[in-house]
Formats: structure tokens, sequence, C-alpha cells
């Protein structure tokens, strides 16, 4: 079986979350008999197919963007060709180029769509896109929400319920390399006293300025690993209010990642906002048995993070709860170490490649029986 992957951006480009999902996939379903293919745009396609684990990556000229949306006159003849081979197309919703490219170019192949977010910033384009995005999600063949708590909060979903299924995202530990002694070292001789970690891009919504705010109130070290739009402003506002517990360490390799997680006390997970879908950072928490603290946002990080299992779950935009929260972390190691033996317990049971593969090839078999 074939499967013909759809978004609007893929590596070597980007590889964010959806992206770095897409590639799970891809590669998690491999021992089902899959082979894979992702289509994407890109400013620079000089290679327009290239190999990435075991999958091919093909790319589309990207002519402009706007609103988020990257937008392409080249993708209709690459979609036409490659969903030609496919026996079924998988899309990666949200992105309005792709909606327009299956209605205008119908692939008369079974169709898939897993729906990562809910479209939130754009409020009055959305209004504008609304009836198109439903002639789309009305007209594939099946729809995966990556959690109950999605599915359960989004108002969209709840219109296509019947065809939705819930698949959650997973990662695949050999994708994260131990760090070894000698790199810890490094880290514990440069923060010392007890510390939480914070993995992400530093945009809007991951909530890091209510996090800065968390940081007034609390004596632990906070450590940030990402960059984004919102860094500057970040870093400017720490300095003029002299946080000397909140430390910014750019991007970072995932040894280095891998090392700082293993060090600190958890995760520490602010995002308070509905575009906060799943929080990718959660699942590697889990993985490498974390504790975290994260938002009641109605969508997956509540699924991920079970207040009073694997960490603790505080009302989204209140910096004195997100440092309660840490706070009695950072004080109770036992609680600390009993969440993160949980948590590891369940990233095993529900958040692993493998599951997601195995889920992901028993839908496409359902929808292409003849397969």
């Amino acid at each position: 079986m074939r499967v013909l992957h759809f978004f609007k951006t893929y590596w070597p480009d980007t590889f964010g979350g959806v992206e770095r999902t897409i590639n799970a996939i891809a590669r998690s379903t491999v021992e089902h008999g899959i082979e894979s293919d992702v289509l994407s745009l890109s400013k620079t396609p000089e290679e327009s197919t290239v190999e990435r684990d075991g999958h091919m990556a093909h790319k589309a000229t990207l002519d402009f963007e706007f609103a988020s949306t990257g937008f392409s006159r080249d993708v209709f003849s690459r979609f036409r060709e490659l969903g030609s081979k496919a026996d079924i197309i998988h899309y990666h919703f949200p992105w309005p180029m792709m909606d327009i490219v299956h209605l205008a170019i119908p692939p008369g192949k079974p169709t898939v769509v897993t729906y990562h977010s809910d479209i939130v910033k754009q409020k009055y384009l959305l209004k504008l896109y609304k009836p198109l995005m439903h002639r789309f999600l009305g007209s594939v063949d099946a729809i995966v929400a990556t959690s109950p708590n999605y599915l359960a909060t989004s108002e969209v979903l709840q219109r296509y319920r019947q065809k939705t299924t819930v698949i959650p995202l997973g990662l695949d530990e050999a994708d994260y390399p131990r760090a070894g002694e000698q790199d810890k070292a490094r880290w514990r001789a440069r923060f010392p006293k007890p510390f939480f970690l914070f993995v992400g891009v530093l945009r809007y919504y991951k909530g890091a300025h209510i996090l800065l705010e968390a940081a007034k109130q609390t004596n632990l070290d906070i450590v940030i690993i990402g960059r984004g739009p919102m860094e500057a402003q970040l870093k400017a506002y720490a300095s003029e209010h002299n946080l000397t517990n909140v430390f910014f360490l750019g991007a970072l390799s995932d040894t280095d990642k891998t090392a700082l997680l293993e060090l600190s006390i958890g995760l520490v997970f602010p995002s308070h906002l509905r575009s906060e879908a799943f929080g990718l950072s959660l699942v590697e928490a889990a993985m490498s048995g974390k504790p975290m603290v994260s938002c009641e946002i109605g969508t997956g990080t509540s699924f991920v993070n079970l207040d009073g299992k694997t960490g603790l779950v505080v009302p989204p935009n209140d910096p004195t709860a997100l440092a309660a929260a840490m706070t009695r972390l950072g004080h109770d190691r036992e609680m600390s170490d009993v969440f993160g033996a949980a948590a590891r317990l369940r990233y095993e049971e529900h958040f692993t490649a493998e599951r997601m593969g195995s889920a992901y090839a028993g839908l496409y078999r359902e929808c292409c029986p003849g397969r």
C-alpha cells in the first residue's frame, strides 16, 4: 500500500511538531507494508525529491504566503502526479491551500485527514474560510483527532464525529540519543540548582510570558530551550525585571535537550491557548520519566499529562498557580518521582510511535480494504 502525505511544510525546510508527526507515521507504518511519500511546498525546491528515513519528500514551488498559508501553482500538477500513484491520500489539517487542491483535483482515492488543530488565531479569515473548510472535511473518508479531549472540545470535529477516530501522537525513543556522563556533567556544572525545563518555539500561545511572571514567585531556576518570534521580547522582560533564575539557551541539539531533561525536576508547559493542540514536548518528558506542569486548555495537553497522576494541571494564564505547582513539585521530590514513573508508564501505554503506526495502518486498511 502506498500513502501520500500532504502538508504545507516538511523536512528539510522545517521540522516542527506536524512535520515530526508525519515523519513518525511514515517510519512506523513501514513494518505494516506501507510505503509513504510526502508532498509539501518550498521556497527553494532545487531538489524536488529527496529521501528521508526510508520515504520520499517531494517539493512544489512556494509562490507566496498569506496569514501563515503557503500558496503554489506548481502544487496542482505535483499532487496530480503523486496522487495517481498512491492508494490513500493522507492530509494534515489545517492548510487552506490543501483544501483547494483536493476539491480542484479530486484524487479518486480513499482520503484521511489528521486534524492537528482548530484555527484559533485567524478568527476573521476563518469566517471566509469556513465554507471551503466544511466542503473539504465533509468530502474526506476519515478524520483523525489526536486526543479524546480535542475531539470533545472542538466544535468543528463535533460536526464530523461519526467519521472521526482518535489516534494519539507518538514518538520513537530511538530518535532521542541518550546523553553521556560528560554531557550531563557539563550541564550540571552550569545549573547546579534544581530547575524546571521549558522546551518549545517561543510563539504567542506557548505561554512563556506567563512563565516569566511565575518566575518572580518561585526561587527555582527555569531553563528555556527554543527560539521564536517572541524571543527578544521575553529576554527584554527578563532583563527588565532582573529574573536571575531564568536562562535562555536558544536552540540545542537533541543530545543536550535529553541531558537537560534528565537533570531537571520536570517539564513546565505553560501553553494557554487552544493553538496548543497536543504538546509533543510533554510526550518527550513522559518518555524520559519526568513529571509535568501544564495548563487546562481543553486539548491533548491534559490527555498526556493527567492531573495528580503524571504531574499537575493548573488554570491557564495564571502565573501564581503555575509558580505554586512548580514549587510543590520542586520541594516534594518523592511526589515528583512517583509522577515521573507514572508518566513513563503512560508513554509506553499510549504514546509510542509503534502504537501510532499500528493504529494508522489499521485505519488505512479500513479505508482501502482491497489493499
